[in-house]
């Protein structure tokens, strides 16, 4: 690397700073010395091996985020060496190197497992915005196995997803209220998670190995909704040809999930509120008594104390279902964890379709994240699973994102350019628009736009000067 640019990337490093760590896989001396100081001095814990043997060694050491693999070598070239490290570890992230950056030479590459594939001589930028990005997701990647491990040692909270503190909160509350018969009552906007929270206290309690018998409210007609819950006998009603069990005696000694409960007509909520107070009910056209033990847990998008107010819901009702409310929070009040639901959607849906782990760009998480969420982590889901499917690439990109979410001009900005420039041009137009918008969001706070970008200060600072980005105080003044 040249020294220019050694003094270039050495300028302010905070030295407390890990990256990550890689492994470098090259028979060239020079090309492995190249890419440890370029590592190295942004930030990185950099190993070396000069064969695909002495690479397999090093893994065999130590854990790494990131294997930089030469494609050519001698003896055993980078597809061999990439199928034995998939063999070990199925999901580390690497990047192929090579100078014979053909068509086929890409494709064979990724078919065989890598992440990336870069062409020497290679662009220093674009070869740390992919280490980044790679680095990002396999971190990424291992959070969500050590979260997932460590909810599995306290609870059993399958597939809920997040490490912010409202949802962290949450997670102790459902370990305090699952052990008890106590009724719950689930309170958030649509799409929030009612029923997986509902699930969880369900799994964890004395309950988990009874059934779990979830009805939408809100769905039926009063009814139809009725003879759902109750049963019915036999002439009960014109089509009632045969006497039926309501989901109140299939989910005895288990829990019964009302979703949607502030919809349910006021008659409806009158018989609930017996279950509730003695445990029984009779079938519709019945006239004998059941005794059931069942847990209600109840959830609602509407504000069930207004709805009291507005006589739409029964005082009484009201007060037997709120004996211990649990509030979900919106996705737009818990955005810290969007990037391990993104990335465990990504990894679901690519599962699900057949390809390979994706991995989100960084001006795409950008724009997720500015993004309100109106239909929360149920949206979220969507979004991603669309992005998955329609990528056709290793990346899930910002055209891949609703119009509405990123605005239809902000993806034609990204693609339109001067008749005259050239792609360094483009990329350095597009990347001088992304840290400008960040800095102006900031209020031309450096340090808080690098911490949004999750990139080190100093490196932030080289871009800026790079692209000759004009520094504003809060004020606006330069």
């Amino acid at each position: 690397m040249p020294e220019t640019m050694i003094s270039r990337y050495a300028a302010g490093r905070d030295e407390s700073v890990s990256m990550g760590s890689v492994l470098i896989v090259d028979d060239e001396a020079a090309i492995r010395e190249s890419l440890e100081t370029l590592l190295g001095l942004e930030g990185y814990e950099v190993d070396t091996a000069s064969d695909g043997a002495e690479g397999l060694a090093r893994l065999a050491e130590r854990p790494y985020d990131l294997v930089l693999l030469d494609f050519a070598m001698p003896e055993r070239n980078g597809i061999e060496v990439l199928q034995d490290i998939r063999d070990r570890d199925s999901e580390l992230a690497v990047i192929m190197i090579t100078a014979y950056g053909t068509v086929e030479n890409a494709v064979h590459a990724m078919q065989a497992g890598a992440t990336n594939f870069i062409q020497k001589p290679w662009d220093n930028e674009k070869l740390l915005a992919d280490v980044r990005s790679a680095v990002g997701q396999r971190r990424a990647e291992a959070e969500i196995v050590q979260l997932k491990r460590a909810l599995k040692q306290r609870y059993n909270f399958e597939h809920i997803v997040g490490k912010s503190e409202p949802m962290l909160r949450i997670f102790d509350l459902v370990a305090q209220v699952a052990p008890s018969r106590s009724t719950v009552l689930l309170q958030g906007e649509s799409g929030t998670g009612k029923e997986l929270i509902a699930k969880a206290i369900h799994m964890n309690s004395p309950r988990k190995d009874q059934a779990f018998v979830p009805v939408n409210t809100g769905s039926m007609p009063t009814d139809l909704l009725e003879s759902t819950l109750f049963g019915h006998v036999k002439g009960a009603f014109t089509s009632a040809i045969a006497s039926k069990k309501g989901l109140f005696e299939m989910a005895d000694r288990g829990t019964l999930f009302l979703d949607e409960i502030g919809t349910m007509g006021l008659e409806t909520q009158a018989k609930i509120l017996r279950v509730l107070q003695d445990r029984k009910f009779m079938h519709l056209g019945g006239v004998n008594e059941i005794q059931v033990d069942v847990r209600i847990i109840a959830a609602t998008n509407v504000d069930l104390r207004q709805q009291v107010k507005e006589g739409k819901f029964r005082e009484d009702l009201f007060y037997r279902l709120n004996v211990i409310t649990i509030d979900l929070p919106p996705l737009r009040q818990r955005k810290n964890d969007i990037p391990l639901l993104v990335q465990y959607f990504a990894q679901k849906f690519a599962d699900e379709n057949g390809k390979p782990p994706l991995q989100l760009a960084s001006e795409a998480l950008r724009h997720l994240l500015d993004y309100d969420w109106p239909g929360n982590v149920r949206e979220l889901e969507n979004v991603i699973e669309r992005a998955v499917v329609l990528a056709n690439g290793p990346n899930l990109t910002i055209d891949l994102l609703p119009d509405e979410m990123v605005g239809r001009g902000a993806k034609l900005a990204l693609m339109e350019h001067r008749p005259d420039a050239s792609l360094f041009e483009i990329m350095e137009d597009c990347e001088r628009r992304i840290i400008t918008d960040m800095l102006e969001k900031s209020g031309w706070n450096q340090t808080e736009a690098a911490e949004q970008f999750r990139i080190p200060l100093s490196t932030l600072n080289q871009k800026i000067k790079r692209l000759n980005i004009e520094i504003r105080k809060k004020n606006g003044s330069k």
